[in-house]
Formats: structure tokens, sequence, C-alpha cells
């Protein structure tokens, strides 16, 4: 089957709509299938794709609650786009609808590949469309009128949508076996020395380097290119998000942080950058529970709180278990001279005893059968004996970067 644009909305309510858009994405050269994902009455246009087949073994279901129909269509439609994705038959995926709709649909978008084309026209797209997007990217578009009807504008915006997902799949960039090797590396103000040091390193030896803003949604953003094969190597070099997730801070990862890399065993070069501290917002936001804790101010919106050494065990402890079921070699260097900027000698929270909590703590945790390699160095990770030593250690595990292409 040839491959194609996936149209999808609940066609019990946005048929004709849909039926619009799929023949604008025909007119503009591209091959298209709708899918109905509707929940409640008939589908007022016949769809390519019917929601029986979109939710296969559960399609004799029912349920009179409007929400969970909902929930378990999104859940059906995500495992459904999934499998056609990885049979060859989706070139891209489009959504029309409103908050319930929009929630259905972005729920199986977010769960494609990075790089696949995907649209979403929606009611709420001019809000904040975090809880939507996550760390994927989907492209939303404001319907400006509730999608409810044809007419001038509606037409227009729809009609640029079909366009705008027809020329993504249509004009996109080839991809030769001649491209870089695409390395993903997470870096925050505080361990911007070391990963600029790293990155020119290793840019010199013909690789394509992604920094990734370790804010919790930077960690995910780059587990989701190697889980989706676009990052051929991983320099996480800033694991701050653990312990705003063991903490409480505003940046937390996922509780499935690390694991993209140690399930995908591509070479990875791992330390403790900002595992000092704790993220918040601006001093007032800070939880009154840490008033009496050692308090930085990064910036007028930034306030970062010391780690401590019980919570720095924890942390190592976290990080460990994640790690040890590493079967391909993975490296973590522990800069025993502090984790960052502001963990130096003469620096607020500059901190040795805790620090060695952290790198003891995860040590003894580390399964003796782990591929882990643990090397330990006298610097601060700032110390471009430090990053020297990372660049080196990387390049032992790819040696398809200085060679300057993908293996």
């Amino acid at each position: 089957m040839t491959p194609a644009i996936y149209a999808v909305a609940t066609m019990d309510t946005k048929g004709e709509e849909l039926a619009y858009l799929a023949e604008c994405v025909r007119a503009a050269g591209a091959s298209v299938r709708t899918v109905d994902v509707g929940t409640l009455e008939p589908p007022s246009v016949a769809a390519d794709i019917s929601r029986d087949e979109v939710r296969g073994e559960a399609a004799t279901s029912t349920t009179t609650d409007r929400g969970e129909a909902v929930t378990a269509m999104g859940m059906a439609l995500a495992d459904f786009l999934v499998r056609e994705h990885a049979a060859g038959r989706v070139s891209g995926v489009i959504g029309i609808g409103g908050t319930g709709g929009t929630a259905l649909i972005t729920r199986a978008l977010r769960a494609l590949p990075i790089g696949l084309p995907k649209v979403m026209v929606s009611t709420v797209a001019s809000g904040n469309t975090a809880g939507y997007v996550d760390c994927s990217d989907i492209t939303m578009m404001p319907s400006i009128v509730d999608v409810a009807g044809l007419n001038a504008i509606s037409k227009r915006i729809l009609a640029n949508a079909a366009h705008a997902i027809a020329g993504m799949v249509l004009h996109q960039n080839a991809q030769t076996a001649a491209e870089k090797v695409t390395l993903g590396m997470t870096m925050f103000g505080v361990t911007t020395p070391c990963v600029n040091q790293v990155r020119e390193a290793l840019e010199e030896t013909g690789c394509d380097a992604l920094v990734f803003h370790a804010t919790g949604t930077g960690g995910r953003a780059m587990e989701r290119l190697v889980e989706s094969g676009m990052i051929q190597g991983v320099l996480d070099i800033t694991t701050t998000e653990v312990p705003d997730r063991l903490i409480g801070g505003v940046f937390p990862c996922g509780p499935d942080r690390f694991g993209a890399v140690v399930e995908n065993g591509i070479p990875c070069v791992l330390s403790f950058g900002a595992v000092d501290m704790v993220n918040f917002g601006a001093r007032p936001t800070v939880p009154e529970k840490f008033s009496d804790r050692l308090l930085y101010e990064h910036n007028e919106q930034i306030t970062l709180m010391r780690t401590t050494v019980e919570e720095n065990r924890e942390i190592g402890r976290w990080i460990a278990e994640r790690l040890g079921p590493a079967r391909a070699p993975l490296v973590v260097m522990i800069p025993e001279g502090g984790v960052s900027m502001l963990d130096a000698p003469g620096m607020p929270f500059h901190d040795p005893q805790a620090d060695a909590a952290l790198f003891d703590a995860f040590e003894s945790a580390l399964p003796s059968e782990s591929a882990c390699k643990v090397i330990r160095l006298p610097y601060n990770i700032n110390d471009p004996e430090f990053a020297a030593a990372i660049v080196e250690q990387y390049l032992s595990l790819d040696r398809s970067c200085s060679t300057g292409a993908a293996s």
C-alpha cells in the first residue's frame, strides 16, 4: 500500500470538515486516507478507515461515559498509528478538532517518531499547548473559528493546513548514509564550559552535536530522538533533572530517564552535572518546607537549592538503578572536584561531603554485572581536563565520530 497522509477526526461531528481537508490534500498532490475516531453517533461521511478498525479487538467494547470513551479511543489511535507507521503506510498525520478531539488525536501524535510530519488544527492551539505537544514536534494550527461546518474562514484554514502537511510530506530532505553522526548533549548554565568544550572537540571530528537544555522537556526531547533513531550517541553531562524529580523541583525528568540510551545500546558518556541543585522559580515560589535550606538566586526567575548528603545518596541510587541494566558499554564520569560552577572551591554550593555521598551511593548501587564503566577524576566538571577526558572516553566508544560518517 502506498504511504499516505492519515487525516483524523471524530467524523460523527467533523466528517464534512475532514472530507474537505482530505480533498485539499489530494489537490496538493499527496495521497490521503481519512480516519474516523468518533465515539458517539455514526460518521456523517464515510471514512477510509473506520473507528472499529482503529479500535481493533476493543471495537466491541462500549461505555456511556464520554470521557472514558475519548481516552480509550486516544489510546487505540496511538497503537493503531504506531503499527501503521511501522508497516510503512503513514507519510504524515493531520488532525482537526475541538478540546476533546485535540486531546484524543495529539495523544496519538506524541507516540509517533520525531520527524514524521504532524499537524493539529485545533480550537485551543493559541493557548497553553504544553499538554498537547509535550516534547513532540506537533505543529499546532489555530482553527480561528470552531470546527463546526464549512464557511469562508474554516475553508481557508483547513486548506492552509492541508497544503502545510502536503508540503511537509512531499518535500522532505532525503536521508543519506553520508550524513554526520548526530550526538545529543545535555547542558545547564552551570555546566556550559564543559559542554561547549566537549561539543567543539567532537564537532571537529565531523559529528553534529545537538545541545538540550536540561529543563525536563530537554531531557525527554533528547531521549525521544534516541528512540526515533535520529541521535546515534549521547553525552548526558548534565543530569540535574533527576534531583528535580526526586525532591520536587520545576525541571523534573520522567520516570524512565536514561531508558532510551540503555535500551538502544548507543554510545554514551554520562556525568553528574548540576546534580548539586534543585531548581525552583522566583524566590517567593520556593516551598515553605525548604525555607531554611541553602538557596541561591540564579536570576529573578530561577532559585537554586543545594542538595543535601541524604538527598544525594537517593539521587545516586536512583541513577544507578536505571543504568544498571545496561549491556552495551556506557561510561560514567565522576568529577570529584565538583559537579557545577557553584560547586567549585570558594563557591556557595561547594560541599565535598555531599558530592562524595552521591558518588559513593551510585557506585554501591550499581550491579556488578552492569556494562557501566565508572571513572573518577580529581577535577571540577568545568575544568578543561575533565572535558578532555569525556571526549577521549566518548571516542573510545564511538569510532564513527573520528571518521565523520555514520556507521
